[in-house]
């Protein structure tokens, strides 16, 4: 799905608006976030080093925000019927991945960020760190720490440097 959406959106905006431009604005959305941005890296030809930075970059920008204020436009969004039962779903779905990161805390935190699987990363992270409470000098520093993981490991996969690594 991943590649699906980081293919239109490079075929949409390419030759329209610079690489980089869309390798950010990809690495800034929810689902899509670095994961998405490296894979649009590599089909626009931007290099490695570039890349990573801006992929970095883009993910790592609205997890502050996240974490400041994801309750409070929750509070808001929930006097709606519509967008609080969208709120509620995205909750639940949040804290369903809430055992692991109480059971191992800060190592259970970075370790959902780091890995880029579906559902996991800054934004999601970033989420589940504001509603369990745990405050942003703890959990910004952490969430940081993976997202630069989760570039590294998608640097590898998305650049080919997996043979180079383990061979």
């Amino acid at each position: 799905m991943i590649e699906s959406i980081t293919n239109y959106l490079v075929g949409t905006f390419q030759g329209r608006v610079p690489a980089e431009l869309i390798i950010f604005f990809i690495s800034l959305l929810p689902v899509l976030e670095l994961r998405g941005g490296m894979i649009a890296a590599k089909l626009l030809g931007v290099g490695l080093l570039k890349a990573f930075v801006i992929c970095y970059l883009g993910n790592i920008l609205p997890i502050p925000f996240i974490l400041l204020f994801i309750r409070r436009i929750f509070r808001f969004l929930r006097k709606s019927e519509k967008l609080g039962a969208l709120v509620d779903k995205i909750e639940m779905r949040s804290m369903k991945k809430r055992d692991k990161v109480l059971k191992y805390k800060q190592w259970g935190l970075l370790m959902f960020v780091a890995i880029p699987l579906p559902g996991t990363g800054g934004w999601t992270g970033a989420l589940l760190a504001a509603l369990l409470d745990i405050r942003i000098k703890k959990s910004l520093p952490i969430i940081a720490l993976g997202v630069f993981i989760a570039d590294l490991i998608m640097a590898i996969v998305s650049y080919g440097l997996l043979g180079a690594v383990i061979g």
